[in-house]
């Protein structure tokens, strides 16, 4: 299934966009390796894996596999020909444990395992602090390297919530092989983990050109999310604040008009002979 959606999906989309690449090369013809990359766009799934000659496998939510319907099916079809897997992500630390778990499965076969260490898409084109539980651990427990790559400009193509796509050229970077051997048997060392995932985001950094922000994806987008919140219930108070001064206004003014036609009433009654 995958060759037929590699040729379906694959060739259409590098015709339509024509992806450039740099290093190729550096991609081994066999065996395990990992493909670490920023996360700008939902389309980078699909654009890396068109430019290679090998199955890369990446990890996708559940729900992608799971919704009912002829749109559900054909859903689960399109992600499992293109090499996703699906991974509950109902729990974050059961997601996660699901995670390390496919990577490593996927590893031990000897293919490719793409991986997002930032967790989510960039909220703003920047680069964010690497998670260390998923990456770092797969990669010291089987040994593989690590391959930084970089998508330049998916983003722009395809920006979040949007469903049609730009067309123009993205570009792909990808990295010399990063060995971590040397912290083998490690895997549970926070330290170690930390160190590993700065070390491929730097490298990733450097491929990319983003701007580095140290901080999580998640907790940026929490903090937009919590501002754009903040800054609609502003605008509410704000128009209900204008409709109260509003309504005070016409209200005064009613009873200016009333107070004046009762004292014209008044005057006229007291000048009638």
């Amino acid at each position: 299934m995958y060759g037929a959606m590699k040729v379906t999906i694959g060739g259409p989309l590098k015709l339509a966009f024509r992806p450039w690449v740099e290093g190729l090369e550096n991609v081994p013809a066999e065996g395990a390796a990992i493909l670490a990359s920023n996360h700008l766009s939902f389309s980078d799934s699909f654009f890396l894996p068109a430019v290679l000659d090998r199955k890369v496998t990446f990890i996708a939510k559940a729900e992608y596999f799971t919704t009912p319907g002829v749109k559900g099916r054909m859903t689960a079809a399109f992600f499992k020909g293109v090499g996703q897997l699906p991974v509950d992500r109902s729990g974050a630390r059961g997601a996660g444990e699901a995670a390390i778990k496919s990577g490593i499965e996927v590893l031990e076969r000897g293919e490719l395992f793409g991986i997002y260490p930032e967790g989510t898409r960039s909220p703003d084109g920047r680069l964010y602090r690497g998670k260390p539980g998923g990456l770092a651990r797969v990669a010291l427990a089987t040994g593989a390297p690590v391959l930084p790559v970089a998508m330049i400009d998916t983003e722009k193509i395809q920006p979040p919530g949007k469903v049609m796509p730009k067309l123009m050229r993205p570009g792909i970077r990808i990295g010399r092989p990063l060995d971590f051997s040397r912290y083998q048997g490690m895997e549970h060392d926070r330290f170690v983990l930390r160190a590993v995932t700065d070390e491929v985001m730097y490298e990733i950094m450097k491929l990319s050109g983003q701007e580095y922000v140290d901080m999580y994806a998640t907790a940026m987008k929490r903090q937009l999310s919590e501002a754009a919140k903040a800054e609609k219930e502003a605008e509410k108070a704000a128009k209900a604040a204008l409709a109260r001064a509003e309504k005070e206004q016409a209200e005064k003014e009613k009873a200016e008009r009333e107070k004046a036609e009762r004292e014209q009433q008044t005057e006229r009654r007291r000048t009638e002979p």
